[in-house]
């Protein structure tokens, strides 16, 4: 099997679209058999991670998967010793893993929402679950009495979905430039009168930590899920906001330059518009290889959807790559163990098949979010894949271009949705 067959038959589309992108790639940059150097790489990782596991690539899938699933549960336990075994529904202990993160990742100021106008957007629209779930008379008594992080981070979890969506957030149209700040991002655990009413969304979720983008916030709700592997999950959460946000917080302030669109990028980009049609042929028949920019998981909605079998470039993947590399940062600042965390490291787009009990071959990732993911939902017997697809998209275009050209593209073409090379 062709490399370029093999990458095709791992991110389940044509082999021909992979075969002409590593044509049209080869003709711009003048890279050749870059689809080799791919395959080698993964085969090189994969033999690595296997003799550190004690296994082989004769191994089965499940013997793999068990193996990634208990380094996970091991490493979660370093985590949690080197960070003092953290009670997470103590606001301090929650706190105090907030602020490693911060330390990890530093803080960059962004380009976010002022609270003055987070104000008047609750004044406007009041939300009233919230103020009945406190026990206040009204909204003014509310923003009087509640930290304004704390109530746009509990509108999330306690205000009805169609009333955020069609009512409260219909608001962001009216935004302006004027209406956001240069500021630090912010980290906080919210208050613990939160936690019963956030237990639902924690349960939906299976994690108990969000953030809003327009704000700069990043929020812990004070919830244990008592699942294996939670606080390693947690962490990497963390750091994987700390790199999304500034992102965005990028675009925002790019788009801050023309006020007439500025509402509707800015909308667009919350929303995580993807588009859902092919772009037009190219003019003149040219043999232009035609990318989609997809910034959300589509795998976790529908896996069959045809974006993901289309060549895209997808940020998140980027922003938990970034993560990884933080996490090795992570063992060297809090007890030594950089080591095992770097065992994670690169193993972002890195994956294969593998036979299981009956002979049949069966993807197995090695994708650190793949793997916890997997774990949390261990007892659902569901095991994810995406995540390590998404970065395999991206690791082609990097092996072209660079992972710095990668970002200056997405960010250049992300409302547009597409682009060609």
């Amino acid at each position: 099997m062709k490399s370029y067959e093999k990458i095709a038959r791992i991110l389940r589309t044509d082999r021909d679209n992979i075969r002409i992108i590593e044509e049209r790639l080869a003709a711009v940059t003048g890279k050749k058999d870059v689809m080799d150097k791919i395959i080698e790489g993964n085969e090189t990782m994969i033999t690595d991670r296997l003799n550190l596991l004690g296994l082989a690539k004769t191994s089965s899938a499940k013997e793999i998967y068990d193996a990634l699933i208990s380094k996970i549960e091991a490493d979660d336990n370093l985590l949690f010793e080197a960070l003092g075994r953290p009670i997470i529904t103590e606001m301090a202990s929650s706190n105090y893993v907030l602020n490693v993160a911060k330390e990890i990742a530093g803080l960059p100021k962004g380009f976010f929402l002022k609270k003055e106008k987070a104000v008047k957007l609750l004044k406007n629209q009041p939300p009233q679950n919230i103020i009945s779930s406190l026990g206040y008379k009204n909204v003014d008594e509310l923003v009087e009495k509640e930290d304004i992080f704390g109530i746009f981070s509990a509108i999330r979890f306690l205000e009805d979905a169609d009333w955020l969506n069609d009512v409260f957030f219909k608001q962001y149209e009216t935004l302006k430039p004027s209406d956001f700040e240069e500021r630090e991002i912010i980290l906080k655990t919210l208050d613990q009168k939160w936690a019963v009413a956030a237990e639902s969304f924690v349960r939906k979720k299976y994690h108990n930590i969000s953030h809003l983008k327009e704000m700069g916030i990043i929020f812990v709700i004070p919830v244990v899920l008592g699942i294996s592997g939670e606080l390693l999950r947690m962490f990497s959460l963390v750091l994987h906001y700390l790199n999304e946000i500034p992102f965005y917080s990028s675009l925002f302030k790019k788009f801050a330059a023309n006020e007439e669109t500025f509402a509707d990028n800015l909308i667009s980009l919350l929303r995580g518009d993807v588009i859902d049609r092919q772009p037009p042929s190219p003019a003149g028949g040219d043999q232009k290889s035609q990318w989609l920019i997809v910034q959300r998981y589509l795998g976790k909605d529908d896996i069959n959807d045809w974006r993901l079998s289309f060549p895209h470039l997808n940020p998140e993947a980027l922003h938990w790559e970034r993560m990884e590399r933080m996490l090795s940062r992570a063992g060297d600042l809090l007890d030594g163990f950089a080591v095992d965390l770097a065992f994670w490291q690169n193993l972002n787009w890195v994956g294969d098949y593998f036979k299981d009990e009956t002979g049949i071959e069966v993807l197995v990732s090695f994708n650190l979010v793949d793997t916890v993911m997997s774990l949390v939902m261990e007892k659902e017997l569901v095991k994810y894949f995406y995540h390590h697809q998404e970065s395999l998209w991206n690791r082609i275009f990097i092996e072209y271009f660079g992972e710095e050209k990668m970002e200056e593209t997405i960010k250049e073409n992300i409302i547009k949705g597409w682009f060609e090379i």
